[in-house]
């Protein structure tokens, strides 16, 4: 199983995307460039502005043209601030 990590916002997502993959790792998953064809998508996603929540809600659009099939998980602010939004996507 093959997983891709996309970080937008501050150095909290990024600490909390690097804790994550390795725990991707621990559980037997090969970690990919975000831009390749994944098992599961994960999308740390910041809603700091309007900028950064169209920024938010691109990334979880392109990870379903990227792999109709596969997970998309949403973590961050933006889901937080916008589950029903980011469920939708």
């Amino acid at each position: 199983m093959t997983v891709g990590f996309l970080t937008l916002g501050c150095k909290v997502n990024q600490y909390e995307t690097q804790a994550m993959a390795a725990e991707f790792q621990r559980q037997g998953f090969s970690i990919v460039d975000f831009s390749q064809q994944a098992d599961v998508y994960v999308v740390n996603t910041c809603s700091v502005t309007a900028v950064s929540d169209k920024k938010s809600r691109q990334a979880l659009r392109r990870c379903r043209r990227q792999n109709p099939q596969a997970l998309v998980v949403a973590v961050g602010c933006y889901s937080q601030l916008n589950p029903e939004k980011a469920a939708s996507l």
